[in-house]
């Protein structure tokens, strides 16, 4: 079966089989491989992206599902000159990630929160992100990022 959608922006299309996933014609189809697969069970996050506006984890979808959508993947959050978001340069700033393989999921969750909620409290940034997982970095550098990409500071922690 043919799929068109468009992808950061450029109308793609693709001859998939009926169970491809969209991660799956992402990262094989148009070779955007910055949209992770960590789990193939919808549990970590990894391959989070944005379908029309929303937060999908593009594992739980086929992509024809996505048939005349618009997809941002990671490699649509900078801007065309290669500038790195606001999210994506807090990342970098406040050292949001260790690894770097959660880090496209996470960064693409935190766009969507701040695009719904610009300045979320410490307590509603990790319930939004309790679907995204990092095995490597303890998570406070990455709440650290995202206050701070909201324009607020997290507060102290008493062991710092």
């Amino acid at each position: 079966m043919k799929v068109s959608m468009e992808v950061n922006g450029r109308a793609v299309s693709g001859d998939i089989e009926g169970r491809t996933l969209l991660v799956d014609f992402l990262r094989e189809g148009l070779h955007l491989t910055g949209t992770h697969v960590g789990c193939d069970t919808s549990q970590c996050g990894a391959c989070t992206v944005h379908v029309d506006g929303a937060q999908v984890k593009a594992c739980t979808i086929f992509a024809a599902e996505a048939e005349g959508a618009k997809i941002t993947t990671i490699e649509g959050v900078a801007a065309p000159d290669g500038t790195l978001s606001t999210v994506q340069q807090a990342f970098q700033d406040y050292h949001g990630l260790q690894c770097g393989f959660c880090t496209p999921g996470m960064v693409m969750a935190a766009t969507s929160l701040l695009k719904d909620n610009p300045k979320p409290t410490e307590a509603e940034i990790r319930h939004h992100l309790d679907g995204n997982i990092c095995r490597c970095t303890g998570y406070h550098n990455i709440i650290k990022a995202i206050m701070a990409a909201s324009g607020q500071e997290m507060p102290a922690l008493a062991a710092e």
